[in-house]
This record gives C-alpha cells, sequence and structure tokens, in this order.
C-alpha cells in the first residue's frame, strides 16, 4: 500500500495531482524514480491530445533582469480562466526568466533548451506538466528580448 507521505513527497517533487502521484506509484509498485517517469509520459499523452486546440486566451509577461535585459513574452491557453490561473502566470514568469537567461534565436531553440532552474527538464516538458494540471493547451505565441545598447 502506498502511503500518504509518498504520495506527498512525489507530489512535492513534480507538482502532480494527488491521484496522479498515487496511480503512478502504485504503476511502479512503490518505485519513486519510476513513478516520476510514469507522471512525465502521461503529461506528454495529455499536452499530446490538446495539441490541435484552438488557444486564443493567454497574457503578456513582460521581465526586467537589472534594468539591463528584458522579455516580452506572449503565451497563449484556450481561456480566459486558465489565463488568470496562478499555474499558468507562473509559467509565463519562468519562461520569461529562461528567455532573459539563455537568449534562445526562436521557439522552437526556446521549447528544446533545458529549464535553468531544473536541468533534468526542458522548457517544452515544463509547458507539458503545467497543459497535465490545467487541462489546456498552451503555446508559445513570440517572444522577444532586448540588451540595453544592443
Amino acid at each position: 500500500m502506498i502511503s500518504a507521505l509518498e504520495i506527498q513527497k512525489l507530489r512535492t517533487e513534480t507538482d502532480a495531482g494527488v491521484i496522479d502521484c498515487k496511480n503512478a506509484l502504485e504503476k511502479a509498485q512503490g518505485d519513486f524514480s519510476k513513478a516520476k517517469i510514469i507522471l512525465e509520459k502521461e503529461a506528454k499523452i495529455v499536452a499530446q491530445k490538446k495539441q490541435g486546440r484552438s488557444v486564443s486566451q493567454g497574457l503578456i509577461e513582460c521581465y526586467c533582469h537589472g534594468g539591463k535585459i528584458g522579455v516580452v513574452l506572449e503565451l497563449n491557453c484556450e481561456s480566459d480562466f486558465v489565463a488568470r490561473n496562478s499555474e499558468f502566470q507562473n509559467l509565463a514568469h519562468e519562461i520569461a526568466l529562461q528567455i532573459a537567461s539563455m537568449n534562445p534565436k526562436d521557439t522552437d531553440e526556446l521549447l528544446a533548451s533545458l529549464y535553468i532552474r531544473d536541468e533534468s527538464l526542458s522548457i517544452q516538458s515544463l509547458i507539458e506538466k503545467t497543459i497535465a494540471k490545467v487541462g489546456e493547451n498552451i503555446q508559445i505565441k513570440r517572444f522577444n528580448r532586448l540588451v540595453l545598447g544592443e
């Protein structure tokens, strides 16, 4: 039997839902590492199912680093409800930080880059995890990175 403590530990590390964590641990027969892999695969599956859905809502995230580097990001989702969700807003902020830090040339390079806060994740997998949580398609529409003096 999977304990609540094990579920909570997996939930803390992955941000997945309680039931998802419980099911992943059961499938992995209590193996924590395997459960994390199961959750990642399930997030990818959810994201793939939602990929074709229209993303006409979202937000513009602005980030300025030390007054020298600025980022403007348009991140889209399916509904205004999700656009106001803290998970979605946090994702937009984290992606803007990534852009400021890594200076990707385009969206494909950004999606493939390793997440600066957790190099076991790419930006694509970070988005997929959020899609699994909020239940809507999420796409980076566009971004611009400005550097003082360039």
